[in-house]
């Protein structure tokens, strides 16, 4: 099996509802994604893909989606606030944390076709999440 493993770096900022600690408090993170894309064979380049394809598909995404965005559970009551003051929020139906998110973007990867192994979410430079299929 090959494998080649792309980094994405991105600013976000979350809150955990229900939860007791410094993170049920609004708060940010420069946050690195690191993507496992795995093939049994190399493709005609000798490669299993191109790092700049992996860029084009999920950096472009993340940067949309996520990069520089509160990312909230969407019954955040924060939600409604900051979205009536033009601030950018990304929702999602769960708590946002590091483990929710490499899911999130797992998804992405598996939606636009790429043949993701994991994905691992470095929340600060000591604490990651990861999610594998």
């Amino acid at each position: 099996m090959f494998s080649v493993t792309k980094r994405i770096e991105f600013c976000y900022g979350h809150r955990l509802l229900d939860y007791e600690g410094m993170c049920a408090h609004p708060h940010g993170h420069n946050a690195v994604a690191e993507l496992e894309i795995q093939s049994e064979a190399l493709d005609r380049r000798n490669m299993v893909m191109d790092f700049g394809d992996i860029k084009r598909a999920i950096k472009t995404w993340v940067d949309r989606e996520l990069d520089h965005k509160m990312i909230l559970r969407a019954d955040d009551p924060l939600t409604p606030i900051l979205e009536g003051l033009g601030e950018p929020v990304y929702k999602l139906d769960s708590n946002p944390t590091a483990e929710r998110i490499a899911r999130l973007i797992f998804d992405v990867a598996r939606e636009q076709g790429l043949p993701v192994a994991r994905v691992t979410v470095w929340e600060t430079p000591d604490s990651w999440a990861t999610y594998s299929a």
